[in-house]
């Protein structure tokens, strides 16, 4: 069989403070959930947004910067893939499943009072933020006013 890609890009918010344990052979693992938001007109014309909500899974130093700098509504952008674990239920005896982004690469977005800053999974390097769309300076902040978005429609 050829071989497949199995990327992932999300940007998007925390949806609330990541949680983080230690396996029992000292590996810090941190799982969280992120929020991306997209805008679509619906039947009527009018603006809709729909959230989705992304399951992601951090190991060792990137769980480690996780755990140092990410908090509820962090703004974060994402490198990874997608995986699916499955299980049997221990009450019902029924076979469940579970989607999640297991990161590669993460790059804290927004302020420095918003949790983001210049760091990187990658070392204390300063993140491309400006590719990425976020930033703390207005001028480098899209501008959507063109587009009727305001502040009040962003839903976090």
């Amino acid at each position: 069989m050829a071989k497949g890609v199995n990327k992932v890009f999300l940007l998007g918010n925390v949806g609330k403070d990541p949680e983080i344990r230690t396996t029992a052979g000292g590996m810090t693992v941190a799982s969280f959930s992120l929020a991306t938001a997209d805008r679509q007109k619906d039947a009527q014309g009018n603006w809709a947004d729909k959230t989705e909500w992304h399951n992601l899974v951090c190991f060792q130093r990137t769980a480690e910067i996780v755990r140092d700098y990410v908090k509820k509504g962090s703004q974060i952008f994402v490198e990874g893939k997608i995986q699916t674990r499955s299980w049997d239920d221990k009450t019902s005896g029924e076979k469940k499943y579970k989607t999640e982004i297991l990161v590669n690469e993460l790059s804290l977005l927004g302020g420095r009072g918003e949790g983001g800053g210049e760091r990187s999974s990658g070392g204390y390097s300063k993140s491309n933020t400006a590719s990425y769309g976020g930033g703390s300076a207005a001028a480098s902040s899209p501008d959507y006013a063109d587009q009727g978005i305001t502040d009040e429609d962003i839903p976090f």
